[in-house]
């Protein structure tokens, strides 16, 4: 039974008029955010009060819905009322939530689901006036910043050693601070930060690291901070929430590094060190003028790059085939060849490989100046031999000491990855793989010119494919229109058809996941993404053979 409260009733300093629906995923993960800060609200005697205004199609979804809320609602059955409420307030898109002035009634903010993602009940009662407050308070506490005002707090004037032993935030005045944010930090990132800072200490420079954790396990934690030589903030300690609103940090991990004056240096260094790894010491303490002769460097390594600089390192001069054969990087050497970066250990990788194996054949079929390097990430000898020798291209062996180094100075983040390298050994594209899937062998040599000659080519066939689908000459269409054209136009073909070749059943349009494929029943060809499909009898046209008429 639903319990009913007059409006003259709710007595509220404050209304937050809050449009919202189940079958939104924005909304649902704002509930969450919403209902923490409803409640801090409630217990402090705030006043504050929502009343929900439902964009759910049926009463059946509203009340399940509506049910774990701790708000009020209008109810499912005043249509009337929630439609004049969403035209009043011009709602366009959701989560929204309006505040009005609880006693007159006077419209505050139509952007308080911005405020309370961004600052939280801190943003009470999410009003411009007091988002500047907001504002201004950080400015002055940046300006004002030291280590001090960062890590102190009433009841703690202390960081934790590895061992657990006391280290006053005084005795860290005047040395580079490195606050690193994990989650679960058992990752190869922090090894490679750990090693960063021992080869730091090595050379005499006066920095450490304090980890700031978000684990919620006390287990992990103790875990991750014993196998280093840093601080801590001690686990859940109350500052750990404050640090991670005050440094906006979205992703973990991150690096903030604080200089020896206790101002921010940057904001997040990890990016850097995932590049150079334990040679980012070069960019040490990674202030704004490292990073600026950074870049000039790496700008001046681009301009300067070639084949033989990438792939030639000392006495390492050669790739090599699947029986070892070593092959001169110098015979590669005018060729467009591309940097394959994969591991046989992601799903992703194998199932993309036999896709870049006939891209690979079909290039090379026209005596094209190509070629692959295989560039492995596996995790031991067996699996990297088993996955090249699936391979018909060349690769550098698994123990070659430049894979590392060539990943980092391509700043291969994922795999798998194809980084394009023209005849004169500069780097064309970084996107090679996007490019073979989005316009197959034909984006052969990958350059800026071909790319935006298939681009015209599409626009064209985009234009004939609409004016043939809709008279109804879906063959031709087929003739003039890659495959992947359909997810543009799938709103434009039936969702649901009967077709002579399979009476049995209805067949279904059907996207299919990557790396799916299936022979067409009509012109048995290999085909992917869409498919006329039957689930019961596992039958499938493509939806070009589906829309032609049988002759």
């Amino acid at each position: 039974m639903e319990l009913q409260v007059k409006i003259a009733d709710l007595n509220a300093t404050f209304l937050g008029i809050y449009f919202s629906a189940s079958w939104c995923p924005h909304c649902k993960s704002f509930n969450s955010q919403l209902t923490e800060v409803y409640n801090n609200l409630s217990s402090e005697n705030k006043g504050f009060q929502i009343v929900l205004i439902s964009l759910d199609w049926s009463e059946e979804e509203f009340n399940e819905y509506f049910s774990p809320m701790p708000w009020l609602a209008v109810p499912f059955s005043e249509w009337e009322t929630r439609q004049r409420l969403t035209d009043l307030f011009k709602i366009t898109g959701i989560p929204t939530l309006i505040t009005l002035d609880g006693k007159s009634g006077r419209f505050m903010s139509n952007e308080a689901a911005e405020f309370v993602v961004e600052y939280g009940s801190r943003a009470y009662p999410f009003t411009l006036d007091r988002v500047k407050e907001l504002k201004d308070e950080k400015e002055t506490m940046i300006n004002n910043q030291t280590l001090d005002s960062l890590l102190v707090s009433p009841e703690r004037d202390y960081v934790l050693s590895s061992k657990g032993n006391k280290v006053t935030v005084g005795e860290l005045e005047g040395i580079v601070v490195g606050l690193y944010f994990s989650h679960n930090s058992g990752n190869q990132f922090t090894s490679t930060l750990s090693q960063l800072h021992e080869k730091l200490r090595e050379q005499g420079e006066k920095f450490e690291i304090i980890m700031v954790p978000s684990d919620e396990d006390r287990s992990t934690f103790d875990k991750s901070i014993s196998t280093t030589q840093w601080l801590t903030v001690p686990f859940k300690d109350k500052t750990i929430e404050h640090l991670i609103e005050y440094f906006e940090v979205s992703n973990f991990p991150t690096l903030v590094i604080i200089g020896s004056d206790g101002k921010t240096l940057n904001f997040n260094a990890t990016d850097i060190i995932e590049n150079y790894g334990v040679e980012a010491v070069e960019w040490f303490p990674f202030s704004n003028e490292k990073l600026r002769i950074m870049e000039e460097t790496e700008r001046t390594n681009m301009e300067l790059q070639t084949l033989e600089s990438l792939l030639i390192s000392r006495e390492l001069d050669y790739v090599v085939q699947k029986d070892r054969e070593k092959v001169p990087v110098l015979d590669l050497v005018g060729k467009t060849v591309l940097l394959y970066f994969s591991a046989e250990w992601s799903r992703t990788c194998r199932e993309f490989q036999p896709k870049l194996i006939s891209y690979y054949n079909e290039i090379k079929k026209k005596q094209s100046p190509f070629e692959i390097v295989y560039i492995s990430s596996d995790r031991d000898q067996s699996s990297y031999e088993n996955f090249f020798s699936s391979m018909p291209w060349l690769a550098l062996l698994f123990e070659d000491l430049r894979n590392s180094p060539l990943k980092r100075a391509l700043k291969v983040r994922s795999i798998p990855s194809l980084v394009v390298i023209g005849p004169n050994g500069k780097t064309v594209s970084k996107n090679g793989k996007k490019l073979l899937m989005t316009y197959g062998a034909d984006a052969f040599p990958f350059t800026d010119d071909r790319i935006e000659e298939l681009k015209m080519s599409s626009k064209r066939s985009e234009v004939h494919f609409k004016e043939l689908a809709s008279k109804g000459e879906a063959n031709e269409a087929r003739d003039t229109v890659e495959f992947d054209l359909i997810d543009k136009f799938a709103s434009m073909i039936p969702n649901k058809l009967q077709h002579e070749l399979h009476e049995e059943h209805e067949l279904v349009l059907t996207r299919l996941e990557y790396g799916e494929g299936y022979c067409c029943y009509e012109c048995e060809l290999s085909c992917e993404r869409w498919s006329y499909h039957c689930n019961e009898c596992n039958f499938d046209l493509h939806p070009l053979c589906a829309l032609d008429p049988i002759e």
